[in-house]
């Protein structure tokens, strides 16, 4: 058959006869099995057969079709393959036009958004002061700008005045950075390395020795570890859900608004474990607690209502109140002691009286101290050892006060 004509093309398309009519210099007319047609460019690169699909008819008419095809000719002339040129061409255009959209969506809008899609399982007052920080100390210099343009020295520039001075709030703002960030990759709006990541990056960067100073300056107040089976034994002789609450603080080593919010469905009591979405985690992150046979024993006594939280109360948050521990800790006597300073207590009693290595130790309060390439080789979270440890920890909280050294030397 010699050159297709229009009218030749019309006739095969209402044919629907499947099969491929040569026009000739490559190019073909296709009647597919399902009766559409469309164009096709035939070439050989390095002695490999390939095809490429210019179009649907009538869409593409003759004519557009053979001007098409030339233009394949000449890139594969040229040296280049056809397919790849088009697909880089495509790839490219994609890029751009994710550029564009990026480029409408500001860091300030990214955080608002953020919060918008994770902040209904956080206390107002958490919500409150999660946007308080970044108005404070991250919009002023990044808030304008979009999430593709900010780079390491626009986080360095937000981290650097508060590093040595404010250094929790400095992590926690860095935390949200990366969050933010990362989520905006997830949309799309950004491509690369995350600029705000610690390990591996900013860590590199900023002064360790000024963050561990600040930390000691901005520590706070604990407990002796020698003093607390007294207070746990005055805890326990108390009624209320304020002091399962505290007791359940202390035994599991967990921050305050993770035993407020905590809800029966993160418990399996069975298997002695609470499992806490990243949702309800300081670094985002999901995160599993052994809990000691005396917490789940105590967890099994308390008598259940019908909301789904652990330790229901009548605000807002429909949790408990969340000065509740801290009031009950005043009315013992120790004004002096906060919640957050029992995870000091437990971090000195295991340095002074066991022999568990740090990095259990650091991990029973959620700390990950191993670098991205250890963690990503072990993926160990060290949940037996862990198990161990909080039991050891139980049974020192309940004891009589009267100190002993726990022998952990064939659990290591």
């Amino acid at each position: 058959m010699g050159k297709l004509t229009s009218k030749t093309a019309e006739s095969l398309a209402r044919a629907a006869v499947p099969g491929k009519t040569n026009d000739g210099d490559g190019l073909y007319f296709q009647v597919s099995r399902g009766g559409s047609s469309s164009w096709i460019f035939r070439y050989k690169l390095d002695g490999r057969s390939r095809e490429m699909g210019l179009g649907p008819f009538p869409t593409i008419t003759l004519s557009a079709a053979r001007q098409l095809a030339a233009d394949q000719r000449r890139i594969l002339a040229s040296g280049a393959d056809p397919l790849a040129s088009r697909n880089a061409e495509r790839a490219a255009k994609l890029e751009a036009q994710r550029q564009a959209e990026a480029r409408k969506v500001t860091f300030m809008d990214l955080a608002l958004q953020y919060q918008q899609a994770h902040g209904a399982s956080w206390s107002e007052k958490w919500r409150k002061g999660w946007l308080r920080k970044l108005e404070l100390y991250a919009f002023p210099f990044i808030g304008s700008l979009a999430a593709d343009a900010i780079q390491t020295d626009h986080v360095l520039n937000v981290l650097r005045p508060i590093w040595a001075t404010k250094t929790r709030t400095a992590d926690e703002v860095r935390g949200q950075i990366e969050q933010i960030l990362d989520s905006a990759k997830a949309r799309g709006l950004r491509a690369g390395d995350n600029p705000a990541r610690w390990r591996g990056h900013l860590a590199n960067l900023l002064s360790k020795t000024e963050k561990k100073k600040a930390r000691q300056r901005a520590h706070f107040p604990a407990m002796q570890w020698k003093e607390l089976p007294t207070l746990m034994e005055k805890l326990a002789q108390m009624p209320g859900q304020d002091a399962i609450a505290a007791r359940l603080l202390i035994l599991t080593g967990a921050r305050s608004h993770m035993v407020r919010f905590a809800q029966w469905s993160e418990f399996d009591l069975e298997a002695g474990l609470w499992s806490l979405p990243p949702a309800r985690m300081k670094m985002r992150k999901a995160f599993v607690i052994p809990l000691p046979e005396t917490a789940v024993e105590m967890l099994r006594n308390i008598i259940r209502t019908e909301s789904p939280n652990v330790f229901p109360g009548q605000g807002k948050t429909g949790v408990m109140h969340a000065n509740a521990i801290r009031t009950l800790l005043h009315k013992l006597g120790h004004a002096d002691i906060t919640r957050h300073g029992f995870r000091s207590t437990f971090r000195d009693w295991a340095n002074e009286n066991t022999h568990y290595p740090r990095e259990v130790c650091e991990l029973a309060l959620a700390h990950d101290e191993r670098d991205q390439t250890e963690a990503a080789y072990s993926r160990s979270i060290f949940l037996h050892k862990r198990r161990e440890l909080m039991e050891d920890w139980a049974a020192f909280c309940i004891s009589t006060g009267v100190h002993t050294q726990v022998d952990v030397s064939k659990k290591v």
